[in-house]
């Protein structure tokens, strides 16, 4: 989907700056709304240099911060709309087991947001899925809404809609420049562009375009191995694709958390990644040498040595991807505290796919000056010192 040479048109209501699922949704919202929108990608379409790539992610309603799970019904139910618009699946519920010591923290919380009381004994576990092992004391909560949402599919969807509202998409474009006023004008490879409003949702690369900015955003960027494991005789692990997705919480075996999804992407495959990665500068990320330590990938094959006998200890299949974090993995949505008609969409911290229809309805009213739906005390940028002083 290459960019024509010449832009047939300059100017537009809003522009944003990354396609990836946070800015087509975005984008998709402003369309919908009749804003004249430019959605604009320095790569070319599909690409999985990003963090929205891949076929499989996890939604679920299981969430220890209350303000996320208030968020997860509507982005269910915006979810559903987009299948009903678009006419493609996007979701298959297989539920999903939160695991953790008894009384964590977290997990009680998680087990608050789904308003049920049952805690799942190791024994009951291994009876209701075979394949997972607890070890003796821990516990599981079970959250049966939970599912996969197919990722490449779900982005061309939104992606697809946006334009049927009528928004420009412009992929293999990268922005070179971006001159704040009252009219935001944004220099590509391709042309210039000018819009009264600006959204960037660049991922990794976010923080260099605020720091053009005058802001100073504590977002790291991480390359986290994706992994695929095998089972040790097809069809015996009861971990096919009927399998539920897990996620574990303060086990000390998986310091930053370990999640799995069932074997759709790769038939016989589980998909099972650590939540935590190596510190990497997106430019730089198909320079990492094969040989380079990779010390996630031992937390992971201790962890299914113990809890998932059924698969075999060593990924039969290795990708990365990009997480972009801030320091407490809560999201930043907010508009630059010196530019305010300039709105920034980023640190999804590796958990922010599943809310993207919400995300990209709050930086849409953010971006039109409207009251937003949900309270957005704890992605305020204010909130990281220092940030504020590098923007006067």
């Amino acid at each position: 989907m290459a960019a024509p040479s010449q832009p047939q048109k300059s100017t537009y209501d809003v522009i944003v700056i990354g396609a990836g699922i946070q800015g087509s949704y975005t984008a998709y919202h402003l369309a919908q709304r009749h804003k004249d929108t430019l959605l604009l990608e320095q790569f070319l379409l599909p690409h999985s240099r990003g963090s929205s790539h891949g076929q499989s992610r996890i939604i679920r309603s299981a969430y220890p911060e209350e303000y996320y799970s208030r968020m997860m019904p509507e982005s269910f139910r915006l979810w559903q709309q987009l299948e009903a618009e678009t006419g493609t699946t996007l979701y298959r519920q297989t539920g999903l087991v939160v695991l953790g010591p008894p009384g964590e923290p977290e997990l009680e919380a998680c087990r608050r947001s789904l308003g049920v009381d049952e805690v799942l004994d190791a024994a009951a576990l291994a009876q209701r899925f075979p394949g997972f092992r607890l070890q003796a004391g821990q516990v599981a909560v079970l959250d049966t809404t939970a599912g996969v949402l197919f990722a490449d599919r779900a982005l061309r969807a939104v992606q697809e809609a946006f334009r049927r509202h009528g928004g420009a998409l412009r992929d293999g474009e990268k922005v070179l420049r971006i001159e704040p006023g009252a009219t935001v004008t944004v220099t590509t490879t391709a042309g210039v562009y000018k819009a009264p409003r600006l959204i960037i949702t660049a991922g990794a690369w976010t923080g260099a375009f605020v720091e053009q900015l005058g802001l100073r955003l504590p977002l790291q960027p991480l390359r986290i191995d994706v992994c695929y494991w095998r089972e040790k005789q097809p069809g015996s692990a009861g971990l096919g694709s009927v399998s539920p997705c897990f996620l574990t919480l303060g086990l000390s075996q998986a310091p930053h958390g370990i999640y799995g999804l069932p074997s759709i992407e790769y038939p016989g495959l589980m998909k099972v990644c650590h939540h935590h990665g190596s510190p990497i500068d997106p430019e730089k990320r198909d320079q990492v040498p094969s040989s380079a330590p990779r010390p996630d990938i031992g937390i992971l094959s201790s962890f299914i040595s113990s809890y998932l006998p059924g698969l075999e200890t060593q990924p039969a299949v290795r990708e990365t991807c990009l997480y972009t974090n801030t320091p407490d993995e809560d999201f930043i949505l907010d508009r630059h505290p010196k530019f305010s008609n300039i709105v920034i969409g980023a640190g999804f911290s590796g958990h922010g796919f599943k809310m993207a229809p919400v995300v990209g309805k709050l930086l849409c009213q953010l971006s039109l000056g409207e009251k937003p739906s949900y309270d957005m005390a704890h992605f305020a940028i204010t909130r990281f010192p220092g940030v504020l002083g590098a923007a006067q």
